[in-house]
């Protein structure tokens, strides 16, 4: 009799379970008081990842998490991306400059509710919604954002059992705007990094148009809409979205540079090596090399405090079969440019962009990049600068932009800015 009662008692419990509703796995870094306080100073000071978010609106977001289970996070901010959203679409006829704006807006907000990754359900529909609302702004821009999709179909041996054939339905996108004219122009290529997307990637190089150059925006591997995760190879899928748009006749093919930020310029610095003939010029901010994937600093990721949360949860996502930290750590030491035969290989003109207290990148890679090869390189770095050489004071993101980073690839374009 008792063990009837205890098996019964056991099904019910199975049978609640399975009725209760799935929660978000909780967000990994910060305690949630530290993380508002961190989210909060970073908006009031206008710094990533909360660039061009309204500190009262990030205070009202803030105000509505009471847990830090990821689907809340992502609602608190979606709420106000649907504020935007439903505005700038009750706007679009009658004032297309003021939805243009909320469309934007709306942008951001769902952006940094899918933020670092949509590793949670709510966080995957926050990022459909910052896709559609970035396509709107895009289309009200002049000229028109023009969506790049270029067919991906994986070699033999590439793809990943399970996934049914290699390479079935899948494509590379990228957003693309050229100068008004038609005439063939200069062109930079822009990489995303590990929680940035080509949606970032496009708003900040928008002003190059300005200089008559144009503009081609990719998500990395593993991130954004890439149809492969991140691995050795994986630059397979940005060189085919390259061989295709170069053969664009508005673009001047003799005149092509590249930019990669953070785990975009471990790429950029690898595509500057491998692909070397195709650019002008090349320029890797923070660009991972060696010492930033030993298996040590893999192992304490979680303790970095520079990246606002999730590290390790973002970066599992990102790379193809790191179930684990352990996972993880393996296929990173396996992507080091050393043991890919590029440190010493000859590289395109380059200029590196660091700083002296990045604890995402080592600065020993930058050191080590820069004194590697026969090929001279630039540098800029910042001996009081974090990741990315930005500090609060002097050089947020914005100004390393438009005084470090566009000067120098319009130099290497040989384009004279107005």
């Amino acid at each position: 009799m008792m063990a009837a009662v205890m098996r019964a008692l056991v099904l019910a419990a199975g049978l609640a379970l399975l009725a209760a509703p799935v929660r978000a796995e909780p967000s990994e870094g910060r305690p949630l008081e530290a993380l508002k306080q961190e989210a909060q100073a970073r908006a009031d000071r206008n710094a990533y990842p909360l660039i061009g978010l309204k500190p009262d609106e990030v205070r009202e977001a803030l105000g509505a998490i009471h847990s830090l289970e990821r689907d809340d996070w992502a609602a608190a901010w979606s709420a106000i991306g649907d504020r935007y959203m439903a505005r700038a679409q009750a706007a679009l006829a009658r004032d297309p400059a003021a939805a243009d704006a909320d469309f934007l807006q709306a942008w951001r907000y769902y952006s940094f509710a899918r933020w670092p990754v949509p590793n949670a359900p709510g966080k995957q529909q926050a990022y459909d919604k910052a896709l559609a609302a970035f396509l709107a702004h895009g289309r009200l821009l002049d000229p028109p954002l023009a969506v790049v999709r270029v067919p991906f179909e994986e070699k033999a041996g590439e793809g990943k059992a399970g996934e049914g054939k290699a390479g079935e339905g899948k494509e590379i996108v990228g957003y693309m705007q050229m100068p008004p004219g038609g005439k063939p122009a200069p062109l930079v290529i822009a990489v995303s990094g590990l929680d940035s997307r080509k949606e970032d990637m496009a708003e900040r190089f928008a002003p190059m148009l300005a200089a008559g150059v144009g503009y081609l925006a990719l998500d990395a591997p593993g991130t954004g809409q890439s149809p492969v995760k991140a691995a050795p190879g994986a630059e397979r899928t940005l060189v085919a979205a390259i061989d295709a748009v170069l053969k664009r006749p508005d673009i001047d093919a003799r005149r092509v540079a590249l930019y990669g930020g953070s785990f975009g310029a471990y790429w950029a610095t690898l595509l500057a090596a491998t692909e070397r003939p195709r650019w002008r010029g090349v320029v890797a901010q923070s660009p991972p090399v060696r010492d930033s994937f030993t298996r040590a600093r893999t192992l304490a990721l979680a303790d970095n405090r520079e990246y606002l949360f999730d590290y390790v949860p973002a970066q599992l996502f990102t790379y193809d079969g790191a179930a684990t930290l352990e996972q993880l750590a393996d296929l990173r030491e396996r992507m080091t440019l050393d043991k890919l035969g590029l440190l010493e290989a000859p590289m395109a003109p380059l200029l590196v962009i660091g700083g002296v207290r990045d604890t995402q990148v080592a600065i020993s890679d930058i050191d080590l990049l820069l004194h590697s090869g026969t090929t001279p390189k630039e540098a800029w770095i910042n001996p009081v600068g974090g990741h990315m050489g930005r500090d609060a004071a002097a050089w947020p993101d914005p100004v390393i932009f438009k005084k470090i980073t566009m000067p120098w690839l319009l130099r290497a374009l040989e384009v004279r800015a107005e």
